[in-house]
């Protein structure tokens, strides 16, 4: 077969897996949404069987060696071209997907569908007892996925895991980047936790209108550039992002009506994550071009709307007006220095999704260390919420009453996202390594800010991230965007900058 045409067999399989992904992803977005708790059952066979065809579809002979012929063409001086790097990075995922079997592709699926189902019900309950069955289930399967992966690599189980999100990165390098970063965060914490200057704890804390929060988040997503003829905003019981097809991605969040900061800064994180999205080439949807360079590049976009831009003074002095229009009777006579100041608050807390950008990288730390033990048999699951307690009150100071507000409050394990977490400490640093970069690039970018103007940053990160898809790795977007490796330094100094300000440190 001539070489276009291989390619175009490659490129049709890869695509026609992807129908069958996002199939199943459409699933299980309806069944985070709003399918009948009893359709659990047969909603798990439904997606195990497509991410079954999937996999077959992506680990097929013809599909190999296919793959295989083309990679053998590619040389030194072509592999920076689109040929290349889709037949390159096919092939990496090829070499992941051929050591799992279909069968256990199968019962992976099948069983985060049940254990997404059953931990949303002991949440609810407040049960951790009713979720344990089925989280040992998902680790033992991620155990043996683990081992399977890693055969012929020098990783080890927990890095074949982290593979998947964050590629080639290691254990060795996440844990130097979290010493590094740990000092100067418990530093800042603890001189603001002695600050006399607060602000009012109660700002953000008041009895607000749930229609009117909806109202609200579909008015800052649309304003930050969020495209609502290609995408849509619902509820759920834990936000995340899902896309389900070219022009089709589904942000989710949820409510609070004693809590403003719950759906509007839980809004503008996943709008984040839906505007990479929708800004990755259209075209390519199903193959690497078309695709997110890594979790970190992912977490990076919607960390910097969620922080350095919905956390900004400007951001404040824009959004005030409109939340005195909405809510009059709680804030009528609040200014925009108050609002930023709230927005803003230090407070070492429970919640990883509700904290504050000082105390959040000490959440991932923990579910870090967690995660890693349960991985490699160090830590029973029987033993999980004992070792969680501690670590909160030894890292941060508080004390989990309840199962809801401890080991449950995150859905990432049920849907056996082992290896995740770290990538949102990661996606921070690359955040504020970017936005220092834009401030430097986009004239008077506060007064835009203050005048509902998003579109040039938006239109910076197109050109600085989404254009690429994975036509280089996350080093390489961080160094050509910025023209520095990655590092902690950025994030330190922006939190240090802003904090020490409002503190009066």
């Amino acid at each position: 077969m001539q070489k276009s045409n291989l390619f175009q067999f490659v490129c049709e399989s890869a695509k026609q897996a992807a129908l069958l992904s996002t199939a199943a992803d459409t699933l299980e977005w309806d069944e985070r949404t709003g399918m009948p708790h009893s359709a659990g059952d047969y909603r798990a066979e439904q997606v195990s069987y497509l991410r079954g065809l999937a996999h077959q579809k992506l680990t097929d002979g013809r599909y190999r060696e296919s793959l295989q012929e083309l990679l053998e063409q590619i040389s030194d001086e072509t592999a920076s071209i689109p040929f290349a790097i889709t037949i390159s990075k096919l092939h990496r995922d090829l070499q992941r997907n051929t050591k799992l079997t279909t069968q256990l592709v199968e019962q992976m699926a099948a069983s985060t569908v049940r254990g997404q189902q059953q931990w949303d019900a002991a949440r609810k309950s407040n049960r951790f007892c009713d979720f344990k069955r089925i989280l040992n289930e998902i680790i033992q399967l991620k155990r043996e996925s683990a081992e399977l992966l890693r055969q012929g690599t020098e990783k080890n189980c927990y890095e074949a895991l982290l593979d998947e999100y964050e590629p080639n990165a290691t254990i060795e390098q996440i844990d130097q980047l979290f010493s590094a970063l740990r000092p100067p965060l418990v530093d800042l914490i603890q001189r603001i936790q002695s600050a006399s200057k607060r602000p009012d704890p109660t700002l953000f804390r008041r009895n607000l209108s749930l229609e009117k929060q909806k109202q609200l988040s579909l008015h800052v997503a649309e304003a930050i550039g969020f495209d609502f003829k290609r995408g849509r905003l619902d509820e759920t019981s834990h936000p995340f992002c899902t896309t389900l097809g070219p022009n089709d991605c589904r942000i989710l969040t949820r409510y609070d009506q004693n809590n403003l900061g719950t759906g509007l800064f839980g809004t503008i994180h996943e709008a984040g994550h839906g505007m990479y999205e929708q800004g990755l080439p259209e075209e390519s949807f199903g193959l690497p071009l078309g695709s997110y360079a890594s979790l970190g590049i992912h977490e990076s976009q919607s960390r910097m709307w969620e922080n350095q831009v919905g956390r900004s003074a400007a951001f404040w002095r824009w959004i005030t007006p409109k939340l005195q229009d909405l809510f009059p009777k709680q804030y009528a006579n609040v200014g925009e220095q108050e609002f930023y100041f709230a927005a803003n608050e230090v407070e070492p807390s429970l919640i990883r999704v509700e904290a504050d950008e000082a105390t959040y990288n000490l959440h991932i730390i923990i579910r870090y260390d967690l995660e890693k033990q349960l991985i490699n048999g160090d830590l029973e699951v029987d033993d999980l919420p004992d070792a969680w307690n501690l670590r909160y009150e030894q890292d941060l100071g508080v004390k989990v009453q309840q199962d809801r507000d401890g080991v449950l409050q995150d859905v990432h394990w049920s849907a056996g996202l082992f290896g995740y977490f770290p990538t949102y400490t990661i996606g921070n640093l690359i955040a504020a390594q970017l936005f220092s970069k834009a401030e430097e690039s986009i004239d008077h970018i506060d007064k835009q800010f203050s005048r509902g103007n998003f579109q040039e940053l938006l239109n910076w990160n197109r050109i600085a991230i989404h254009r690429h898809g994975q036509s280089m790795n996350s080093d390489e977007i961080v160094r050509e965007a910025t023209g520095n490796e990655l590092s902690t330094d950025f994030l330190v100094n922006y939190l240090r900058a802003k904090l020490e300000t409002l503190y009066q440190l």
